[in-house]
């Protein structure tokens, strides 16, 4: 049975669909269908129900789904096995991180890292959403809610603090806000609740209360911009808000502390390329650490 059709098997039914597959694996669409078509053949059995909405697995497509997943975990394992030889590092590494770390920490760190290694392709995705590291969806995944199920290698990376903040200029405009009762009349930057994809970011409740009027961003970089802005108040990671000396930190006894966590498969952590990534996450994070958590 030959590998790369049970390669290209696993990544469509990780994907659901073959152009899905196609695209993760760099090949054209009439390939992967026809490289499915010839595994079917060869088992003489249907292993996907093909429909409008995607590739459903069948009963005997989801046993060899697991049978070949095991199979790329020894594969997998193997690899990681190998003594280095010195050889370039090479490959790809996906990392999906919350996306105020990965903007305002892990994009320079990550692209330092690439540019020592020309061969590896770095993918950060700093998007609020979740990745799976058993679908091969992500290679590491930072998250801000420690995983409670799941097979997978978890480290604690650091503890962080947010503040609220509001411009010096919006300020000398507005007044000096002293307490919380000067927010009511003022407008509240923060995130849209309908998209939050973590109850950690639930630190918004009390303000919002304090603050009736709402402008709602999907992305911290855009709250950040918003309230350096001058436009309103709002909530900031400590550590990307004492970029701008033009943001000033109010209500000092109002802080929020919370914890990034660092994952990877057990099957992919010692492979060359996702362990360099891997550490240089962490080293990355070690040589910052002060600046995570603000001082109360």
């Amino acid at each position: 049975m030959d590998w790369d059709n049970l390669r290209i098997f696993l990544a469509i039914a990780r994907a659901g669909q073959i152009l899905g597959a196609a695209k993760t694996l760099g090949l054209n669409h009439a390939t992967v269908a026809r490289r499915l078509d010839a595994l079917e053949e060869e088992l003489g059995t249907k292993l996907f129900e093909r429909r409008t909405n995607g590739m459903i697995l069948t009963s005997y497509g989801e046993n060899m789904m697991m049978r070949v997943e095991r199979m790329e975990s020894e594969l997998l394992q193997a690899d990681a096995s190998l003594p280095a030889t010195g050889a370039a590092l090479t490959g790809m590494v996906r990392i999906g991180a919350p996306d105020g770390f990965g903007t305002f920490h892990l994009a320079p760190a990550l692209a330092k890292l690439a540019n020592q290694h020309p061969g590896l392709t770095i993918q950060l995705v700093p998007l609020p959403r979740t990745f799976s590291l058993s679908r091969r969806e992500a290679d590491i995944v930072v998250t801000i809610e420690r995983p409670k199920l799941g097979r997978a290698i978890v480290k604690k990376l650091t503890d962080y603090s947010l503040s609220v903040y509001a411009a010096k200029s919006y300020q000398n405009r507005t007044g000096n806000i002293a307490t919380p009762d000067d927010l009511r009349d003022k407008l509240f930057i923060t995130y849209v609740e309908d998209i939050t994809y973590s109850r950690a970011l639930d630190y918004t409740a009390d303000l919002a209360k304090l603050m009736p009027r709402h402008y709602e961003c999907g992305s911290v970089v855009a709250q950040m911009e918003a309230v350096r802005a001058g436009e309103g108040i709002g909530i900031l990671h400590d550590y990307a808000a004492a970029r701008y000396p033009d943001l000033t930190r109010i209500l000092p006894d109002m802080r929020f502390n919370r914890t990034y966590w660092l994952m990877s498969h057990p099957d992919t952590h010692e492979t060359r390329r996702v362990a360099v990534t891997y550490h240089a996450i962490v080293e990355s994070v070690a040589g910052a650490r002060a600046s995570f958590l603000r001082p109360v």
